[in-house]
Order: C-alpha cells, then sequence, then structure tokens
C-alpha cells in the first residue's frame, strides 16, 4: 500500500514530541504539507528541525499557543483558516488520586483534553464537508474503557473523546470526511519517559525494569509485554488520514497491544 498525501494539509495538535511529533513526520513522509503546533515558538522550531532532518523533502510549518484555551485555538485558526487533516493529538497527564483531584484539575483537563479538540473541529470539519474531502481524528486512549484508578480525570476527558469522536462523524456522514479515535496503549512518548525516567532515579534501578515492573504490575494484559512505540501508534494515524482508509469512520480503532480485553 502506498499512501500519498502529497495534495493534503495537515495539522497535528501538541506535536512538539511524542506520538504527537512522530504523527507529524508521518504525514510529511506521506508527502503531506504538515502544520506542527507546540506552547512555544522554541518547541515548534526544534520539532520542525528534527522532521526536516529525517524527512529530506518535508514541507512543514509550525504555530505557537496554547490551544488548551479558546484564545489560542483562535489563533491558530487565523494563522492557518483551513486544513484537510485534523490530527486533535493534545493532551495532558498526570497520576493522582482521585480524592486529591480538585475542580480546577478537573476543568484544566476538560479543557485540554476534549475542549481543543472540540473547538478545532468545530471550525475545520466545516470547511472539510464544503469541499467534499477530509479526515479528523482524535488520539484517545485505552484509558478512555479501562479508567485508571490512578488517573481518573485522564480516563474521564479520554472518553469524552469518543463520544466527540462518534458524535461529529454521525453529523458529517454522506459528506466525505471521517472522522475516528485512536486508542493507543501504553507508549513510550516523551512525557511517559520523563515520569518512567524520574521512578528510576528514586528507586535508583534501570530505566528498563521500571517500565517492566509496570506493564506486569498496571498493564497485565498486554499482549505485546511492552510500552509501544510513538511510530506504531503513528503508523495508525498516517492510515486514518489516508484516501485507502475512505470507508473507516465513527470507528475507536486500538493501538493498545493487545491490554483492552475485547475482541471489539
Amino acid at each position: 500500500m502506498h499512501i500519498d498525501l502529497s495534495k493534503r494539509h495537515a495539522i497535528v495538535t501538541g506535536s512538539t514530541a511524542g506520538i504527537g511529533l512522530a504523527i507529524a513526520r508521518g504525514l510529511a513522509a506521506a508527502g503531506a504539507h504538515v502544520v506542527v503546533t507546540g506552547r512555544t515558538q522554541a518547541r515548534v522550531d526544534e520539532a520542525l528541525a528534527e522532521i526536516a532532518k529525517t524527512v529530506g523533502d518535508a514541507r512543514v510549518s509550525g504555530v505557537a499557543g496554547d490551544l488548551g484555551t479558546s484564545a489560542g485555538v483562535r489563533q491558530l485558526i487565523d494563522a492557518m483558516p483551513q486544513t484537510d487533516i485534523l490530527i486533535n493529538n493534545l493532551g495532558i497527564f498526570e497520576p493522582k488520586a482521585f480524592f486529591d483531584i480538585p475542580d480546577e484539575d478537573w476543568l484544566h483537563f476538560f479543557e485540554v483534553n476534549v475542549m481543543s479538540g472540540v473547538r478545532l473541529a468545530r471550525h475545520y470539519a466545516q470547511g472539510m464537508a464544503k469541499r467534499g474531502w477530509g479526515r479528523v481524528q482524535f488520539v484517545s486512549s485505552e484509558s478512555a474503557v479501562q479508567i485508571p484508578a490512578e488517573m481518573v480525570h485522564y480516563g474521564v476527558t479520554k472518553t469524552a473523546q469518543l463520544a466527540v469522536s462518534r458524535g461529529l462523524a454521525e453529523s458529517l456522514a454522506g459528506s466525505g470526511v471521517t472522522v475516528n479515535a485512536i486508542l493507543p496503549g501504553p507508549t513510550r512518548s516523551e512525557g511517559v519517559g520523563d515520569f518512567f525516567a524520574k521512578i528510576a532515579a528514586e528507586q535508583g534501578v534501570p530505566l528498563a525494569q521500571i517500565e517492566r515492573d509496570f506493564i506486569a504490575t498496571h498493564r497485565p494484559s498486554s499482549l505485546i509485554k511492552r510500552l509501544a512505540t510513538v511510530d506504531e501508534v503513528a503508523n495508525l494515524a498516517v492510515y486514518l488520514a489516508s484516501e485507502q482508509a475512505s470507508a473507516t469512520t465513527g470507528a475507536a480503532m486500538r493501538v493498545d497491544g493487545g491490554v483492552v480485553r475485547s475482541v471489539t
């Protein structure tokens, strides 16, 4: 299968590192003109340089801003009024006991993890529908269907993304625009790597051992028995953004290493 996105423009939110950067890099390698987004210009510039280094003929640009706010979303829309592919990857997580999560954290997680995608999809999907082609994706998590007790607020926002994704797909039925959610499992992203590295340093054990212990203790149902790589997740996103994925919409696609014990 040859994926050619040379005629398409894409926006990937939260794409200066981790899964988002891998998706941006994958789309660029498929020929798309990709807009990278991040909170600071320095981080955006670093990501653009990394993509240019690994994808020789990459067509990439960047917009810096806080997409966890309505003002930040407006800033991006003003800079890039339309796109063919929207990947709502921006997200935050934080392990915290349920009884210690204040209202402020709940609202902040909802603004960043849910409303950023809602606001962007509300704008860009309308243009896609008018042009008769488009791809919208929400990068959710296996935590959406298996809420982790150690971060309930995160899991709730990931479940909300599934509802938004399916509802938007229903709203765009017959328009030529597909809407899907991706459910990664434990992935060796920058945020997860930093979190595990901190634990490894505190306990004085190798990072690889921390990762193995996490899978064995917290995700024992994993069938691959390891963390996924960001590129393994990005491969699914690139496919769903392609012409070939035209019949896949309204779906929650798992790339979780088999963590979720389900036949669907």
